[in-house]
C-alpha cells in the first residue's frame, strides 16, 4: 500500500512535467505552448476587458489616461521581468541534467529574488510616475488619472514578479497548465472587480487598477501554494530562502542583458508614445486599442521564445544538441505561418476590433491606421523574439540582447529623430515597426548560425571539469 502511494505521487509529479530532452520533440513543443498561449491570450484578455471597460463606462478620456502609462510600466518592470527569463533558463537547464541540488538552489534564490526586486521596482515606479509621465508630454487632461493608475499598479509588483517567476519555474520544468489555471481564476475575479468597482462605484482608472492588483494577488497565493506543495526537486520550503552565489549568477548573467533590452525597447516605445502624444487625445486613445490588438497577436507568438528557450536550455542540460537545432527549425515554421494568419485576420477585422475599445471616428481611424501598417510582416516580430530567446537558451544572453538594442531600440530612435521629424506623418512613426523586426529577425538568424557549435563545444567542456 506505501509503496502505491508513492508511486501515485511520482506519477502526479511526471505528470506535470515535460522533458523535451527525450522522445518525440514536435508533440511536447506543441503541447508546452498551447497553454502559454492561452495564458497570454487570457492576460490580455482581461487587460483588454480593464480598456474595455473603462473605455466604454468612464470615457475615452480614461482609455486614454490608462494608455499613457503602459510604456513607462513597461519600462520600470521589464528589467525585473528579464531576471525571470534568467531564473527559467538555469532552472530548465538543472531540470534537464537532472541536477536535483542545483535545481532547489535555484528555485529559493529566484523567489528571493522576485520579492526584494518586485518592492525595489514597486517604489521606485510609485516615486516617480507624475515626473516620468510630464516628462513624455502626457497631455494636461491625462496626466493626473494616468499618475493615479501608474502609482496603483506599482503598489501590487512585487505580487506581480512573485506569479512571473513562479510561473517561470514552472514552465522551464515544463508545466505550463498550472500558470493558465491560475491565471483564469485571477482573470475572472479582475472582470468582477473591473464591473464592480467602474459600473457599481462609479470609479474610473483608479477602480480598473485596483482590480488588478487583487486579482494578481489571487494568481500569485495560487503559484506560491503550488511550489509550496510540489513534491519534485523544486518545492519550495520558505525555511530555505536565501540567495545561494553560483545560482544568482547565473539568473543575473542571463536575466540583466534580456531585462536591459526590455528597459531599452520601453524607452523606444516610450520616444514612440511621446512621438503619438504629439498627435492629441484622439491619437492616444486609437494606439492604445491597437496594441491591445496587437498584443493578442504578439502574446500568441511570444509563446514561441517561452518554448524555444526552455526546449533547448533543456537540451542543453542533457546534451541532446541536435534537438537543439530541430527545435528551432520547428518553431521558425509554426511562427512564420501562425504570424501571417493571424495578421491576415486583423487587417481584414481591423475596424470592428478597434470598435470593441472605442466608438469615437477619429479614435477608430487612428487604431485601424496603425494596424494596417504594422500588420503585414508581422510575424518577424515573431521571428525576433523567439530567436532572442534560442540565444539565450544556448546561454548567449548578452549577444541577442546587443543585436535587439540595435536592429529594434537604436534604429526606431534614430528613425523618430531623423526621418520622423522630417515627415511628422503616423505613417513615417509606424512604419519603424516592420522594418526593425525585419532587420533584427535576419540579425538573430545569423547570429545562431556562428554561435551554435561554439556554444555545444563549451557546454561539453562545463562536463569535463
Amino acid at each position: 500500500m506505501h509503496t502505491g502511494i508513492i508511486e501515485k505521487r511520482s506519477s502526479m509529479k511526471k505528470s506535470h512535467e515535460i522533458d523535451m530532452s527525450v522522445g518525440s520533440l514536435l508533440p511536447k513543443l506543441i503541447v508546452f505552448t498551447i497553454p502559454v498561449i492561452l495564458s497570454g491570450v487570457l492576460q490580455l484578455l482581461f487587460n483588454a476587458a480593464d480598456l474595455v471597460v473603462v473605455g466604454r463606462f468612464a470615457g475615452d478620456a480614461a482609455l486614454g489616461q490608462v494608455g499613457a502609462t503602459s510604456a513607462l510600466i513597461n519600462l520600470i518592470v521589464n528589467l525585473l521581468i528579464g531576471l525571470s527569463i534568467g531564473a527559467n533558463v538555469t532552472v530548465a537547464r538543472h531540470f534537464g541534467a537532472k541536477n536535483a541540488r542545483a535545481l532547489s538552489a535555484t528555485v529559493h534564490t529566484t523567489v528571493l529574488v522576485a520579492l526584494v526586486g518586485g518592492i525595489i521596482i514597486g517604489l521606485v515606479g510609485f516615486a516617480c510616475a507624475y515626473p516620468l509621465l510630464s516628462l513624455m508630454g502626457t497631455p494636461d487632461d491625462l496626466i493626473d488619472g494616468a499618475a493615479l493608475y501608474m502609482r496603483i499598479i506599482f503598489v501590487g509588483v512585487p505580487v506581480t514578479a512573485l506569479y512571473n517567476y513562479g510561473a517561470a519555474i514552472l514552465r522551464a520544468i515544463g508545466d505550463t497548465k498550472r500558470p493558465l489555471y491560475y491565471l483564469i481564476a485571477a482573470g475572472v475575479l479582475n472582470v468582477i472587480l473591473n464591473l464592480i468597482f467602474v459600473i457599481v462605484f462609479k470609479m474610473t482608472v483608479d477602480g480598473v487598477a485596483l482590480a488588478t492588483v487583487l486579482s494578481q494577488c489571487l494568481s500569485m497565493a495560487l503559484i506560491i501554494r503550488c511550489l509550496m506543495k510540489s513534491e519534485g526537486d523544486y518545492r519550495l520550503e520558505l525555511k530555505k530562502l536565501r540567495f545561494h552565489r553560483s545560482e544568482l549568477w547565473q539568473i543575473v548573467k542571463i536575466g540583466i542583458p534580456a531585462g536591459l533590452q526590455g528597459c531599452v525597447f520601453s524607452i523606444s516605445n516610450v520616444i514612440i508614445q511621446s512621438s503619438i502624444n504629439s498627435f492629441g487625445s484622439a491619437a492616444i486613445s486609437g494606439n492604445t486599442a491597437a496594441a491591445s490588438i496587437d498584443g493578442f497577436m504578439f502574446c500568441s507568438l511570444d509563446a514561441f521564445n517561452q518554448t524555444a528557450t526552455s526546449a533547448i536550455s533543456q537540451n542543453i542540460g542533457a546534451r541532446q544538441y541536435s534537438r537543439v537545432d530541430s527545435t528551432v527549425k520547428i518553431c521558425s515554421l509554426i511562427v512564420a505561418v501562425l504570424g501571417t494568419v493571424l495578421a491576415a485576420a486583423v487587417m481584414i477585422f481591423r475596424y470592428p476590433l478597434v470598435n470593441i475599445y472605442a466608438t469615437e471616428k477619429d479614435v477608430l481611424e487612428f487604431g485601424a491606421y496603425r494596424l494596417i501598417i504594422t500588420c503585414p510582416v508581422y510575424f518577424t516580430c515573431g521571428l525576433m523574439g523567439m530567436m532572442g530567446g534560442v540565444n539565450r537558451g544556448l546561454g548567449y544572453s548578452l549577444l541577442p540582447t546587443v543585436v535587439s538594442l540595435i536592429g529594434a531600440c537604436l534604429f526606431r530612435i534614430v528613425w523618430i529623430y531623423t526621418i520622423f521629424a522630417a515627415n511628422h506623418t503616423p505613417f513615417m512613426l509606424f512604419v519603424s515597426y516592420p522594418i526593425s523586426w525585419v532587420l533584427t529577425s535576419i540579425a538573430h538568424y545569423v547570429c545562431y548560425f556562428l554561435i551554435r557549435k561554439r556554444a555545444f563545444a563549451r557546454n561539453e567542456a562545463l562536463y569535463q571539469q
